[in-house]
């Protein structure tokens, strides 16, 4: 059994065993964030799909409207104009064959996002290996393939992010940073449950929102109550 430090064991005295309230689950994530730097808030929600079932693979983007307090590495694989859109929108790493061949014979993965135009796919697929265990590899349904390219670095840079249930029916994902005021947090978790809850799958039956819990990166989980309702403006 995963031994606890001492620290988290009294953090998580600071947890009822029950359902909280947005408002009460974002009061205790401010209460317990003491690490020694600043924690990224992470949330994970349980689905009542079939992610085996295509239909059922719940995966899409949103905007944070306040971002996720960290800068995030942007690396576009692209060629001409395509690549000075991706400069002035403000990526952090612009190319084509340089790139193609450090990820594939450095195996290097500094970058958050990865951005393509179509053409580069059919090079990039043969770095699915190195690209898809990692979630790295970019798709149409995220955004991440697109002739936007401009358009695509400005909003990723500015909170946008991919969200997909994994094989356990679960999405994880960061929504800010534990030092975001209480009202940040709040918008940022409504914005991500809201897109979440139009996406449920017309084939999923029963019920959709299992569970939620939010935690803090070194923190215990918080559950919230899993309606729809509570995530209303």
């Amino acid at each position: 059994m995963k031994s606890r430090s001492k620290r988290y064991e009294n953090l998580s005295k600071l947890i009822e065993k029950r359902e909280y309230t947005l408002d009460e689950a974002v009061d205790l994530i401010k209460k317990t964030a003491q690490a020694k730097f600043d924690e990224s808030v992470e949330i994970a929600i349980r689905l009542g799909v079939d992610p085996r079932r295509a239909e059922q693979a719940v995966r899409g983007t949103v905007s944070l409207p306040h971002g996720l307090g960290k800068a995030v590495r942007v690396l576009v694989i692209t060629k001409g104009e395509k690549a000075e859109e991706a400069k002035v929108a403000g990526a952090d790493y612009v190319g084509y064959e340089d790139y193609l061949q450090k990820i594939e014979k450095e195996n290097w993965l500094d970058f958050d996002v990865l951005v393509a135009t179509p053409d580069a796919m059919k090079d990039l697929g043969k770095l699915g290996r190195v690209l898809g265990p990692r979630g790295l590899m970019p798709n149409p349904k995220s955004g991440t393939v697109t002739q936007d390219i401009e358009q695509t670095v400005r909003e990723i840079k500015a909170g946008k992010i991919d969200f997909r249930v994994d094989k356990a029916g679960i999405i994880h994902s960061s929504v800010g940073k534990a030092s975001f005021e209480p009202n940040k947090l709040k918008d940022n978790i409504k914005s991500i449950m809201q897109t979440i809850i139009r996406m449920k799958p017309t084939t999923a039956k029963g019920i959709y929102l299992r569970s939620i819990h939010v935690s803090n990166t070194m923190g215990p989980g918080i559950k919230l109550v899993p309606s729809a309702q509570e995530f209303q403006d």
